[in-house]
């Protein structure tokens, strides 16, 4: 765990830089990152972050690709979900996270067989008993005619926006009559986080090419989030710090606790293989995701190569935006800049 004074790092509207050696890294060494990087990128574009103590350590970039340029954070996105419906419980919108999403967004069990995103997904009768926790935690079913709620991981984008409409709905931002109308989550995560911690980000909604009838204002329109590296680690760091954010308590540090672990429901019902995933993190505590990296770390990530990489153990966070790894999105892959950093550790 980061020690008090460490928590007590937060930057203003412009980041502070910290002496490497002075953040307890080899300046050599971690110099030598930077080469790594440089070399492993070749001409691809390339942004790798590295923030120690609340304090930036490092930052390279290449390959056309500026600090202050967006990148699309794609299902890394979950995690900022994840952090909003923390937020959402802890003010009372939301009871629990084991509340029913039908009690608050009924719209999204009206969905028939061809309204679905394509053949053979469609709602049915189980759909009913899906909580928030099933939802945000990727095990929730929906639309899976085959798949009971809270039992089976299926990693989907469906569910996912059914999160967010059902918390913008409960906040009068959402609605699935004329979705692009409402200010949508995308704005309530602006007013709840992005301006609590002096973030930047922007944010567009997006659409799969799905079929002619396909309901779209019932389980479409994801909301995407367009970040600087920067941006990502500002969340990073909230997640850090257990929600907390230079004295405030933005996130109840319960539910960041619980999202960053690997949820109860795939150690009860899934092979170990796959306990790797808790309420909208990429989670290590079960030693099953990076078996070389430290156990109480935990990520957010996304296609595109988009990672946010935080090690409670170092008070640590590494942030790829893009990463230069083989693929688009691979949680394991990706890992390679966190292990070069620790690498620089003294």
């Amino acid at each position: 765990m980061p020690d008090l004074e460490s928590k007590g790092v937060f930057p203003g509207v412009q980041w502070e830089s910290g002496d490497p050696e002075t953040l307890g890294f080899d300046s050599a060494r971690l110099a030598a990152v930077g080469k790594w990087q440089v070399e492993h990128a070749d001409e691809s574009p390339y942004r790798l972050l590295v923030v120690r103590h609340g304090r930036i350590a490092a930052e390279w970039h290449g390959g056309g690709m500026g600090p202050e340029d967006l990148q699309g954070q794609a299902s890394a996105s979950k995690s900022t979900y994840s952090t909003v419906l923390g937020i959402a419980i802890g003010e009372g919108v939301i009871s629990s996270a084991d509340d029913l999403v039908a009690d608050y967004y009924p719209e999204f069990l009206d969905v028939g067989p061809d309204e679905g995103p394509k053949e053979n997904r469609y709602v049915f009768p189980e759909n009913a008993r899906i909580t928030f926790r099933q939802m945000i935690g990727n095990m929730s079913g929906y639309m899976k005619p085959e798949e009971s709620p809270g039992r089976t991981f299926n990693y989907q984008t469906f569910g996912m926006n059914v999160v967010t409409h059902a918390l913008a709905s409960e906040y009068s931002l959402y609605r699935t009559s004329d979705p692009e109308r409402g200010a949508g989550f995308g704005r309530l995560a602006e007013r709840k986080l992005r301006n609590l911690i002096d973030g930047s980000w922007k944010w567009v909604y997006s659409n799969f090419d799905l079929q002619p009838k396909a309901k779209l204002g019932v389980f479409g329109y994801a909301t995407t989030f367009q970040m600087t590296a920067r941006d990502m680690a500002r969340l990073g760091l909230l997640w850090l710090n257990d929600g907390n954010w230079a004295g405030k308590q933005i996130v109840p540090a319960g539910w960041i606790r619980q999202a960053t672990r690997v949820s109860d429901m795939l150690l009860q019902h899934e092979p170990n293989s796959l306990w790797q995933y808790g309420l909208g993190f990429w989670c290590n505590d079960q030693g099953m995701l990076w078996p070389d990296l430290p156990t109480d770390s935990f990520a957010a990530v996304g296609a595109g190569k988009q990672f946010i990489w935080v090690d409670r153990e170092h008070d640590l966070i590494v942030v790829q935006s893009p990463g230069t790894f083989e693929g688009s999105f691979s949680p394991r892959i990706g890992m390679q800049a966190a292990e070069q950093v620790l690498t620089a550790l003294v």
